[in-house]
């Protein structure tokens, strides 16, 4: 099933960018792919690049890569709850707590890059079961309405913005 490019009141305002920087597209096709290339991308950068940070109090690039992982799973709880035609508000969430929990310090780049992984198949696992009327249902996250149909969208988007800080402030680059 194609999932049309969803419209600016399908979702929350703050996620515009997000939207605005995926291509036109089979939006799971894309998905999958570009899982495929975000693990690469921070596998390729090796073990003892996974504590760095490009300056003080910005994230290392293990605890970056966490941040997509625990965004991915919240948009995904999200398009579960909607799709299953879940009427209750659904709530906002703290990246910035998340993160600061997360453990990732203590963990390798390896297993870091794994659970990624992991996140990005249930993704697409989720996703690829949803009928027509599902990928149709409206919800509320955050204060704000949302659409199953917008959240992977919205979930490449924001792969797509922080894979290009990846690139461009921490100098990953992607292995040949």
């Amino acid at each position: 099933m194609t999932i049309p490019r969803p419209d600016p009141g399908d979702y929350a305002a703050f996620f515009d960018g997000y939207v605005a920087r995926v291509p036109d597209c089979d939006v799971l096709e894309a998905l999958e792919a570009q899982g495929r290339r975000t693990a690469a991308l921070v596998r390729g950068a090796g073990e003892a690049r996974g504590d760095f940070a490009y300056a003080d109090g910005k994230w290392s690039v293990k605890r970056l890569l966490l941040h997509v992982a625990d965004g991915e799973r919240m948009f995904g709880y999200r398009a579960m709850c909607v799709a299953r035609g879940d009427a209750e508000e659904l709530p906002s969430f703290d990246e910035v707590a998340y993160a600061e929990h997360d453990g990732s310090a203590a963990r390798s780049l390896e297993d870091v890059v794994t659970e990624y992984e992991s996140v990005r198949a249930a993704t697409l696992t989720l996703f690829g079961g949803f009928d027509a009327a599902a990928w149709a249902r409206r919800g509320r996250a955050n204060g704000a309405p949302v659409t199953v149909a917008s959240l992977p969208w919205i979930v490449l988007g924001h792969d797509l913005h922080h894979g290009a800080v990846l690139v461009e402030r921490y100098g990953l680059s992607q292995p040949n």
